[in-house]
């Protein structure tokens, strides 16, 4: 017998997450449709009450205003900057396990500290482990999170993590394009195994850009490995941050006869001078997806497509216990 569910979301991306609850209402519908069960008496699933308040001092508290005790109980927050993002996720998990809730599921879009997954030099902390202890500390039951920076991040839990990919929106959107001689490109060597798996789907070649970087956020030089004279680029990415690296990657695209440039990007983080340098860029399209909301007219050149039907449609396999292996593509 299930128990009963609830969704909830912290203020970072409260309409994420009512696309989010929308996909699900959508998924068991065409799950009810498909096994011949009656859906007129389906229950339609809303946002659950809940409440925020900052004290003068900066400190928060956060509360959910109504019953979850019994409950699977899915709390939906992506945890990119200010750090309270992240707590507040951590208070809501807290306040949800004190409430008896039955299983606690913190649906995170986009993980941060992600990038901070190894020691890769002398006295640094490992960030993203550290943030899984402390989720792992305040009790959450499971993890669902999209493209994380390095796959090994799910190890870092000792709950079940359901990695999310993308490219099941990108894939499909790429396709309709109708790009000829398209060539799938890396931005760097990291992301080679990423590029190698959509230019198989789309039956295209790929190419390398090869950077160095002078410290984070800022990069040397970069140089490309393949062919892409006279040929429609999509360079592919986990996130965007400043955009210096795709912006340089696509000036070199085109100095090397590219016929076009467009990227694709899970998380568009975009701070700093992104949105000035992709508007100068010659990208002509930045694809990417709401897992982090996109400043209000910041560019034409941005395309979002909402992961809510989604991260709704595997809600929805997961809490009846079907397998979500078939909903991914990379």
């Amino acid at each position: 017998m299930h128990s009963p569910i609830k969704f909830f979301a912290g203020s970072a991306n409260r309409d994420l997450a009512i696309k989010i609850i929308d996909g699900y209402n959508q998924a068991q519908k065409q799950m009810h449709l498909e096994s011949g069960n009656p859906i007129d008496t389906l229950k339609t699933y809303s946002l659950g009450k809940s409440s925020f308040t900052r004290f003068s001092d900066g400190e928060f508290i956060t509360s959910l205003d109504e019953s979850v005790r019994g409950c699977t109980v899915f709390l939906i927050q992506s945890t990119f900057p200010p750090v309270d993002n992240l707590f507040e996720l951590m208070l809501m998990v807290d306040a949800a396990k004190r409430a008896s809730a039955y299983k606690v599921v913190a649906v995170i879009p986009y993980f941060g500290f992600a990038r901070q997954d190894r020691k890769d030099q002398p006295r640094v902390a490992i960030g993203a482990k550290l943030i899984a202890d402390l989720l792992t500390a305040a009790k959450v039951d499971r993890i669902m999170t999209m493209d994380l920076h390095a796959d090994q991040i799910q190890g870092f839990f000792n709950v079940p993590v359901d990695h999310v990919y993308a490219s099941a929106l990108f894939v499909p959107y790429l396709k309709n394009l109708n790009l000829d001689n398209l060539v799938i490109a890396s931005p760097d060597m990291g992301g080679s195994k990423r590029a190698k798996a959509y230019s198989h789907f789309l039956g295209c070649d790929m190419a390398i850009a090869h950077k160095s970087r002078v410290k984070a956020n800022e990069v040397g030089e970069m140089m490309v490995i393949g062919d892409v004279e006279g040929k429609n680029v999509i360079i592919t990415d986990d996130m965007v941050d400043t955009a210096g690296t795709i912006v340089m990657a696509a000036n070199i695209m085109m100095d090397k006869g590219a016929k076009s440039v467009r990227v694709v990007a899970s998380h568009p983080v975009l701070s700093g001078p992104a949105y000035e340098r992709l508007n100068n860029s010659p990208i002509i399209e930045f694809i990417t997806t709401d897992s982090i909301p996109i400043k209000e007219g910041a560019s034409d050149k941005i395309k979002v497509l909402s992961i809510g039907p989604l991260f709704g449609d595997i809600i929805n396999k997961v809490y009846n216990f079907r397998s979500i292996s078939g909903s991914f593509i990379v």
